[in-house]
């Protein structure tokens, strides 16, 4: 007798009906970003051109997103398939409150940085592919954002590192190819431990669709080596993210490029890998994480301490901001330790709070080292007398980085202190008030140093200009925004933390059915 056989019929995975239009709100932003990018390169002999489509461009990119926002919010979940076959056979946007979000905050970011960029970056630094390479990176950001396919969450990795390679080596200095090389280094060998872990988990769930993989997990648990899965994402984010023990490209790195790409570095990138993070380990595997719980707080409680201790050394201004940024790392991986709705919240609540501020400092340390002459806290002085606007807004940032009220800061670290406190966890809240402690004291030496000190030497008044004056202004007006009126973020960070912890409306939305095919 013959053996039974078995087809599957993919006909039936063919899309018969129209796309609604507001689905395609999921694909544009990317789809917007590489024309642009594409539209910009064509042009590179034109580079006042470029510099002014391009800032229209980040505009535009920040309204549609705001509008992919409002959608999601208001109607929940929405996918785009495509090529016309339906998941999990084809590839799949799919866009939750939490990637809307961290869309959108990070096109405000970009948006910001290529308004200062028109001050910070001339000519040359514009024919060799600055504007090109920001609308390439903005399409590798959001696209790791929207995906919702883990395979093209590897894709647009690749796409934002190859982007940031370009920029951070924008100049071809020697201390710029050193710190691109620590920085391909590191992020290479992460990427591969990424590329690995997505290889097992084909093998195992014969599926790429993070809908797909979330509703199999239960089923294959004890079949699966999903804690060995789950260990790989965790080291390959970790180390995208820059958290301890693998932390120390950012700071050798971060403080080579120009500074608004520092700025935009330090805003997105490491970002994007606290986002794959919480996605993966939250959302597709949240027994692993629970089990890896314990090891994440440790390394969550290293990363937040190393990171103060680091600013409290460094005397380059850069450098100091680059240990913060590994801090406040520190602090969202306590909320994936945690889980829960006040660990999750409290985490997308501090990613959204340091994509703003981040940015927003290293802008700031760019206007330090136009009035002040320098990044070195030891030549440095005099600042306040030169311009008390300056210094207020200055003091604005730095107290939101220490979590600090009534800023931005303040609230995520509550709810994540809080969260700790309700789990019996009081060495991790120990260490997030810690860390801030420290954090506080690294930026009152700033203060003290390069603001209230006198200068060594006369400085001559340099008076704002609009070009790097608006971006600071407008992200710390958000910082003291979020900060004051902190209730309608709150309650997107919660909404976007239970929607991670059950997703059934994230499935709904792939598998209209209610069913993985």
């Amino acid at each position: 007798m013959a053996a039974p056989t078995s087809t599957v019929d993919l006909s039936a995975a063919l899309i018969t009906v129209p796309v609604p239009i507001g689905h395609w709100l999921a694909i544009l932003p990317v789809a917007h970003c590489i024309t642009l990018g594409a539209v910009l390169l064509m042009l590179r002999g034109y580079p006042r051109l470029q510099a002014w489509l391009a800032i229209p461009g980040l505009a535009a990119l920040a309204l549609i997103d705001a509008a992919l926002l409002a959608k999601v919010a208001a109607d929940g979940p929405l996918t785009m398939v495509m090529g016309r076959w339906l998941p999990p056979f084809g590839i799949a946007f799919t866009v939750d409150l939490f990637g809307a979000l961290m869309a959108f905050t990070a096109a405000l970011a970009a948006l910001a940085g290529g308004i200062y960029a028109l001050a910070d970056i001339g000519e040359s630094g514009r024919r060799y592919g600055f504007f090109p390479l920001l609308m390439l990176l903005m399409a590798g950001v959001t696209g790791a954002f929207l995906t919702g396919d883990i395979f093209n969450l590897y894709v647009w990795f690749e796409v934002l590192l190859i982007s940031s390679f370009g920029l951070i080596i924008l100049g071809s200095e020697r201390e710029q190819i050193d710190g691109a090389l620590k920085y391909a280094v590191l992020n290479l060998i992460a990427t591969t431990l990424f590329l690995v872990g997505v290889g097992i988990l084909y093998a195992a769930f014969g599926t790429l669709n993070m809908a797909d993989i979330a509703a199999k997990a239960g089923d294959l648990r004890g079949t699966a080596p999903l804690m060995t899965l789950a260990s790989l994402f965790l080291l390959a984010f970790g180390m995208k993210a820059a958290a301890f023990p693998v932390n120390f490209w950012l700071p050798a790195a971060y403080h080579t490029p120009r500074i608004v790409v520092s700025a935009l570095f330090a805003g997105l990138l490491t970002k994007v890998g606290i986002y794959a993070l919480i996605r993966v380990m939250v959302m597709l595997l949240p027994v692993e994480r629970q089990e890896l719980s314990p090891v994440i707080a440790l390394a969550a409680a290293a990363t937040i301490v190393v990171g103060a201790l680091g600013a409290l050394a460094e005397n380059d201004i850069r450098r100091l901001f680059g240990y913060v940024v590994i801090s406040g790392i520190g602090n969202m991986l306590a909320g994936v330790a945690l889980g829960g709705l006040g660990g999750i919240s409290g985490a997308v609540f501090y990613a959204l709070h340091s994509m703003v501020l981040m940015t927003a400092l290293y802008l700031a340390a760019g206007e330090i080292a136009r009035r002040g002459g320098g990044f070195s806290l030891s030549a440095l002085g005099g600042l306040y007398r030169q311009s008390g606007g300056f210094t207020a807004l200055s003091l604005v940032l730095f107290l939101a980085a220490c979590g600090l009220p009534p800023f931005s800061g303040f609230w995520p670290k509550v709810i994540l202190v809080k969260a700790s406190l309700d789990l019996g966890a009081r060495w991790l809240a120990a260490s997030i008030l810690v860390g801030g402690f420290l954090t506080t004291i690294a930026f009152g030496r700033l203060f003290l140093l390069a603001y209230w000190r006198p200068a060594a030497i006369a400085l001559t008044p340099s008076g704002p200009r609009w070009r790097t004056g608006l971006p600071l202004a407008a992200l710390t007006a958000l910082v003291i925004g979020f900060g004051i009126l902190p209730e309608q973020l709150l309650a997107l960070s919660q909404s976007a933390a239970a929607g991670l912890a059950d997703p059934q409306a994230y499935l709904h939305s792939v598998f209209p059915e209610g069913r993985a095919p």
